[in-house]
């Protein structure tokens, strides 16, 4: 877990060498690992590679990671006032309180939502995935109709190769090397890591050049000082958590949403929100606890439901699958040794990052005054390997070359790759369950009728529809109605639940439905 830290924080400093191609690069050295010891350093490399990514952010301006965005903000600003240890200091002890509030839910949580989880039947596991799908198209920002070509696309990868309950070859057109199917690995490696290499290097003079000055010179963190501020904040840190959990819990969503949503809910609040951007803690405290945060709740969705909350805990997902562990709604009651393994490993990274953060700031400044086209060089030869080494196999090679190609024309045309992975991911479960459902029976109103599963494609529903009345809110008279339609339309499914919770949840929902319309009926709607 050290060494996952380590290199998650290097990676994760390196501007455009993102957490999914760290995560990535680290699978084919977790092969000869134990499960428990794969994921563990897994998650060391991702909690690392969260925090790494301030590094860069507050040193040079451009932010080490998509994480580390809404840091630069105000990190930046306050290093070039002459006070980097500072900066560094409040983002790497927020960081860590967010990390540790992100663990406490994911352990409290995540065995309450397991046992939900028990309730599913394939019916619902299909709705579920069809609400992931839906949502990751709804958060590709304004290029909504591009996120949901970007995840057919992926699903349409999916399903190449061999059907898995029949065995009955695919748009394979008798090659027998892709009746084997894409192999994820490969594919995830290539969208993500061979397409960024190539946009990292496409421009020769940039290229030549490192990411730092060689005149450039380590700077001491100022933790004690760092501390007093982040704890005199502790109700930004709270609410920027739990933005963070939230955001994670989101199929798709990750901590590049959660942390410019954090930081604007913490300049909204504000008393002197003109000050941020000028260099103030808070608009550090607000992204750097909210993306450490959002990975328990990303944890949350694989642990409890099987479904990846985002890039990296997708990659988690392939890992378990390797060392042929299923993850489901049944994972923590079966595989309750691994399930409290993560927990523990989650929570225990926080601290061996503090504790590495001052050394990982040195090898730093070394490593950003390599010119780009080497470290590209590098890091493309130990995704060959990676990739290689997973099968043996030559094709995967191949694989990889050609969802690179493919990954770097999207990315030039304005496709979010995230969807497509997803898709990739997502596609299997989604094919698998829709088989067990139409073996067991061949009514489709079960889709319907199961409470379960009319909860997701209601919310699928309403996902679909999001962007929508993002675009219109304020403008068009439908948008005021939205919130107390969704919140009388999730009550229904909810109410059939049984039990003396759910009724109870359903019949607040409708009781705030009202509240809205009528609210919205004395404002004249």
């Amino acid at each position: 877990m050290t060494l996952g830290v380590t290199a998650g924080l290097i990676a994760g400093a390196i501007p455009g060498f993102t957490i999914a191609m760290a995560v990535v690069l680290t699978l084919p050295f977790t092969f000869g690992m134990t499960a428990t010891q794969g994921l563990s350093t897994m998650i060391g490399v991702l909690v690392g590679g969260l925090s790494g990514g301030l590094m860069a952010g507050m040193l040079t301006g451009i932010p080490g990671t998509p994480s580390s965005v809404a840091t630069t903000f105000d990190g930046f600003p306050m290093a070039r006032k002459g006070q980097p240890g500072l900066a560094l200091g409040i983002g790497v002890w927020s960081s860590f309180f967010g990390g540790i509030t992100g663990a406490i839910v994911l352990v409290t949580l995540a065995p309450q939502l397991a046992r939900v989880g028990l309730e599913f039947g394939p019916w619902d596991y299909f709705a579920l995935v069809m609400f992931a799908l839906t949502i990751t198209s709804s958060l590709s920002g304004k290029a909504m109709l591009k996120g949901i070509i970007a995840g057919s696309l992926g699903l349409l990868v999916a399903a190449i190769g061999e059907d898995e309950v029949n065995g009955v070859a695919r748009f394979t057109f008798g090659n027998d090397a892709i009746r084997q199917g894409f192999a994820f690995l490969p594919v995830l490696v290539g969208l993500f890591a061979f397409s960024q290499l190539l946009s990292d290097v496409k421009d020769r003079a940039k290229a030549s050049k490192p990411l730092m000055p060689k005149g450039a010179k380590a700077v001491r963190v100022e933790h004690r000082r760092a501390i007093v501020e982040v704890l005199r904040r502790w109700v930004v840190v709270l609410r920027s958590s739990f933005i963070g959990v939230f955001t994670g819990i989101l199929p798709g969503a990750g901590s590049s949403v959660s942390n410019i949503l954090a930081y604007d809910q913490a300049k909204k609040a504000s008393n002197n929100p003109d000050e941020f951007g000028t260099g103030i803690p808070d608009g550090i405290v607000a992204p750097e606890s909210s993306n450490n945060a959002t990975e328990g709740g990303a944890l949350i969705m694989v642990m409890a439901l099987g479904i990846p909350g985002d890039i990296v805990t997708a990659v988690m997902l392939g890992a378990l699958l390797i060392h042929d562990v299923v993850p489901s709604p049944s994972f923590i009651s079966e595989e309750p040794v691994l399930a409290y393994s993560i927990f523990i490993a989650f929570f225990f990274a926080h601290f061996i990052m503090v504790t590495m953060q001052a050394l990982c700031l040195r090898i730093f400044v070394l490593i950003t005054r390599i010119p780009m086209y080497i470290l590209t060089s590098v890091i493309l030869i130990y995704c060959a390997i990676g990739v290689f080494a997973l099968h043996n196999v030559g094709f995967d090679l191949w694989t990889l070359f050609l969802f690179g190609i493919l990954g770097y024309i999207l990315r030039n045309l304005g496709f979010p790759l995230a969807p497509m992975i997803l898709g990739v991911v997502l596609g299997d479960i989604a094919e698998l369950n829709l088989n067990r459902a139409w073996s067991i029976s061949n009514d489709l109103s079960l889709f319907i009728t199961r409470p379960w599963s009319a909860f997701f494609l209601t919310l699928a529903a309403f996902s679909t529809v999001f962007p929508l009345y993002q675009r219109d809110r304020g403008t068009k008279k439908w948008t005021q109605f939205y919130f107390p339609i969704f919140a009388f339309a999730i009550a229904v499914p909810v109410m059939f639940m049984g039990g003396t919770v759910r009724p109870v949840i359903a019949s607040g929902l409708i009781l705030l439905g009202v509240y809205l319309l009528w609210r919205r009926v004395q404002k004249g709607a």
